[in-house]
Order: structure tokens, then C-alpha cells, then sequence
């Protein structure tokens, strides 16, 4: 191991492999840039010695190759890449960065400022904006009070509540999807809602799992259920997906006749190539398919 005075030192949790803490080197022992260090924690900006074990790796800020001496840095940790073979690209923004990076556009900070008001190092923030990270709380409490926000918000506490709870887009754009389009994002299968009219003679909306085979949504249920009353009917199926951290999402409706599926091996097959077995568990043998006769659909992001 190997570092240069401004690089970072990141603790990564045993448990899971994410950074669980992080601090600038301020202060070197050896001419070689070998341990101990000097580090300056990032949540408590509080100076330690620190003997790195083996779940810490040096982040080099931009100062070229490490010093020399005896060893190379760890494997994917500031080692150059090998001659004719690409970089490994870098990971995606975890959920607590990503709700981090979009509270602190809204209210118009750039990361020093934020990172200023946290008591923080900006390369320990861009790195919590930038890769999966399990900050500490105290890192958690700081970011939340610079950003007028809660932790609970930061680590997405309202999880369990119904979606769409967020701040809308400053300058959201509503725009209609293309045929081809609605059909790529119904094909990802998942959890859709069926709209029918139940035995009761009242509508209902239900969810259900649901495969896409042929451009014909499928999905399993029980005769004498309220998915079952599709049989026979137009009905409405609808599938979206809302990303809360970003304000932004898509929804995707088709509309069309429902049919049983009564062919024992047209039926086996489904059976045999879906995805899962259906979240509401219990016997649900009976493959009700949707042909949509029109297929429409809406996505909000950003706007210029």
C-alpha cells in the first residue's frame, strides 16, 4: 500500500464490501508512502494514526503513480489496467447518494458548499454521491442538517409508504412513449395492475405478476378470484416504475381483451418459463392472457 498526502483512506465493512468510512491522509511516517498514516476522518474531522488492515485501500486524488518502493497498490485500487484490456467501470451511485446529490441540486449547492456545512472533506462527498456507501450516522446527521433534510429521509425511510411522496421536478418533462417503447418496458415483467370488474359488480384494481410472451401479458391466479373476473372482458393493465431519489419515473398502459388460457400445453409452458412463482403464494394454476389492443404510455424526467 502506497499513498501521497490528500489521498483518501476507505474502510470498506466486511459485510458487505461498500465504504464504511473514510479520511484524508494528512500525515506521512515513511518516504515511500508505506503505513502508517496520519488520516483525518471524514465524520468526525478528528486526526488518528491509522495502521490500515485488510479492509482499507488507498484512493488516490489525481497525484499520478504512488510512490515508489517494495509492492504494488492492491489489485483494482489505483493499479493501472493491463495493456489491451479496458478499465472496470466504475459502480453506480447507491440509493443514500443518489437522495444526497438530488437534495443538494434542489437546493442549489455545489458539493463544497455542502460539503462545508457537513464538516466533510468534497472528495469524500463526490465519492458518497458516486458510488455505494454506508456512511456513518454521524456522517448522516452533518449531511442531513446542511441540507435542511432528515436522515431518515436520506436513507429513504418512507419506504413503506405509498410512492410519490417526494418533491416534484424543478423543471419536470411529461412526454408520451412510442409503441416500441411501451412494449420494451411491459416486456421487463414484474408486478403489474389489472383493472376488471369483480364478481361483486364493483371495480377493482389489482396487482398481480405478470410475464410478457409474444407481446400477450400473462399472469397466474385462482378461479373465483378477482384477477379472474378479467376472463371475458376489455380490461385495463397497467405497470410503472417510480424512482423516488430522483423525482422521476414511467407508467405503461394497454387495454384489450382477457382470455383463459385452456390449452394444457400452452399453459405449461407458461408455467415452465415464468419468471417466479406469484408473491400471493397458494394454488394459482389458471393463466388468464391479455392481448392489448392499444398500447400507450407516459414518461416524466428532467426537463432542459
Amino acid at each position: 500500500m502506497r499513498a501521497h498526502l490528500g489521498d483518501q483512506l476507505v474502510v470498506e465493512s466486511p459485510a458487505t464490501g461498500v465504504a464504511r468510512r473514510d479520511g484524508e491522509i494528512v500525515g506521512l511516517h515513511h518516504d515511500d508512502g508505506t503505513p502508517p498514516y496520519d488520516v483525518r476522518w471524514s465524520d468526525t474531522d478528528q486526526v488518528s494514526l491509522v495502521f490500515p488492515g485488510p479492509d482499507a485501500h488507498v484512493r488516490h486524488m489525481g497525484h499520478g503513480t504512488p510512490p515508489s518502493g517494495h509492492g504494488n497498490p492492491p489489485s483494482g485500487h489505483g493499479a493501472p489496467a493491463a495493456a489491451g484490456t479496458a478499465s472496470p467501470a466504475a459502480p453506480a451511485a447507491g440509493d443514500i447518494g443518489r437522495r444526497v446529490a438530488v437534495e443538494r441540486r434542489r437546493r442549489g449547492l455545489s458539493r463544497e458548499e455542502t460539503a462545508g456545512r457537513a464538516r466533510m472533506s468534497p472528495d469524500y462527498l463526490a465519492y458518497l454521491e458516486e458510488h455505494p456507501a454506508d456512511p456513518t450516522l454521524a456522517t448522516l446527521v452533518r449531511l442531513a442538517d446542511a441540507l435542511g433534510t432528515t436522515v431518515a429521509a436520506l436513507r429513504g425511510g418512507g419506504a413503506g409508504l405509498p410512492p410519490g411522496r417526494g418533491h416534484a421536478l424543478l423543471h419536470p418533462r411529461l412526454r408520451d412513449l412510442g409503441l416500441e417503447e411501451c412494449r420494451a418496458l411491459l416486456s421487463t415483467h414484474g408486478v403489474g395492475r389489472v383493472a376488471v370488474t369483480a364478481p361483486d359488480g364493483r371495480p377493482a384494481v389489482v396487482p398481480v405478476n405478470y410475464e410478457v410472451v409474444d407481446d400477450t401479458i400473462a399472469f397466474r391466479t385462482a378461479p373465483g378470484s378477482v384477477p379472474a373476473a378479467a376472463v371475458g372482458t376489455d380490461v385495463a393493465f397497467e405497470v410503472d416504475h417510480l424512482d423516488e431519489a430522483l423525482s422521476q419515473g414511467w407508467s405503461v398502459l394497454a387495454v384489450g381483451p382477457a382470455s383463459a388460457v385452456t390449452d394444457p400445453d400452452a399453459a405449461r409452458r407458461l408455467t415452465g418459463g415464468a419468471y417466479g412463482e406469484p408473491w400471493a403464494g397458494g394454488e394459482r394454476e389458471m393463466w388468464v392472457s391479455i392481448r392489448p389492443a392499444r398500447l400507450t404510455g407516459r414518461r416524466i424526467s428532467p426537463g432542459p
